[in-house]
């Protein structure tokens, strides 16, 4: 009997360090030097929300409203070939990722909203195609969320690769908070993970779970809108928005449930609760929440040389407050977080490119380089 009241109590223990470990409240700091400028790259966009470096240092863009632009040379060209785009509230054409082999496939994916289906409304889709001058071909759809919908929220829908060459992508829970998260049997809610030809690998964690949807890695999301993989490690890391307040960042795990709605650390957007649970058994812990909610998109680890005081750090812009916030990381936990690039716009990605410069899409303005300062 003292045994198990031991261990019962070492548990307990664990699950409480666990919490605290999130709870660590880090502020948000001024810069203290202004070490950088910044450069208009791509001028006069709106909503730029993916961005993919092309081989020849031009830049593939997709806006929202549809338009999938390449910037090469100072010019800006529509790129023709794009399926039906549905655009809706947070939906329209979303994010763009070269395949890790592009050089010699020339396979380039896609995230978009689709109504293709037969409910009215629409949803998540992945593609993949090949630009071939100023239109895209071989277009393959590789993933459809159903069912369609005409909420306008959630879509999810960024892309990354890990080292194995799997795609991993988010579909946020399309609005239906309390049906679609914790049931791996609908889309919605979720970081699905696929093969670059849109089949299911044989080791995804829910391939034997009857009815389940195949893709699934993990589960439990809200609105993940930035995702990337870890410059060491290799894991896929992703924040999400949270409601009011609890944003968060979690490294994905398969087959993981990250808790959607049971646990949070957010509140309604009128303030009340909708659950009294910051953390249950069988539930990860974000690695790193924001109160209030700074509304996250885009993401990117720093590796560049040209950064000496940022490398090794994460960049994470905000929507809401309008900067990128730069998380100093020490053992997978935050000790430090830093405003750039404050009061310039929305910020709907942020990436570091080909050549080292870290690349930010503002909406209204364009895409902005980040020069460091000699």
């Amino acid at each position: 009997m003292k045994q198990i009241i031991f261990l019962l109590t070492v548990c307990i223990l664990s699950l409480t360090a666990c919490a605290q470990q999130s709870k660590t409240v880090v502020k948000v700091e001024e810069p203290k030097t202004i070490n950088y400028t910044t450069e208009i790259i791509v001028p006069d966009l709106n909503i730029p929300w993916g961005m993919a470096f092309l081989p020849d240092d031009s830049i593939l863009i997709t806006e929202k409203s549809g338009e999938l632009i390449h910037f090469k040379d100072g010019k800006k060209t529509i790129i023709e070939g794009l399926p039906e785009i549905y655009v809706r509230g947070q939906g329209g054409l979303m994010d763009i990722e070269l395949d890790p082999n592009y050089k010699k496939n020339g396979w380039i994916y896609i995230s978009f909203a689709s109504s293709e289906g037969e409910e009215n409304g629409g949803n998540t889709a992945i593609m993949r195609a090949k630009l071939n001058g100023n239109k895209l071909t071989e277009n393959q759809l590789l993933y459809k969320a159903s069912p369609n919908t005409k909420k306008g929220q959630h879509f999810g829908s960024r892309l990354e690769f890990d080292n194995d060459n799997y795609l991993y992508f988010s579909i946020g829970d399309r609005g239906s908070r309390d049906e679609n998260p914790q049931d791996i049997t609908k889309d919605g809610g979720k970081i699905y993970r696929i093969n670059s030809d849109g089949s299911i690998p044989k080791d995804n964690p829910f391939v034997n779970s009857p009815n389940a949807k195949k893709a699934i890695y993990s589960y439990g999301h809200r609105n993940p809108q930035g995702m990337t993989k870890h410059p060491k490690t290799g894991k896929i890391w992703v924040h999400e928005h949270g409601p009011k307040g609890g944003d968060e960042i979690n490294i994905i795990q398969k087959g993981k449930n990250f808790g959607w709605p049971k646990i949070s650390y957010g509140v309604n957007y009128i303030g009340t609760k909708f659950t009294e649970n910051t953390s249950l058994p069988n539930m990860e812990q974000p690695l790193f929440y924001w109160v209030p909610s700074i509304a996250p998109s885009g993401m990117t680890f720093v590796t560049s040389n040209k950064y000496p005081d940022w490398k090794g750090n994460l960049l994470v812009g905000s929507l809401k407050f309008q900067y990128v916030e730069r998380l100093v990381l020490k053992n997978n936990k935050v000790i430090k977080r830093e405003k750039l690039l404050e009061g310039m716009g929305r910020v709907r990605n942020v990436k570091q490119g080909p050549d080292g410069y870290i690349y930010v899409a503002l909406e209204g303005v364009g895409i902005v380089r980040i020069n460091p300062k000699k």
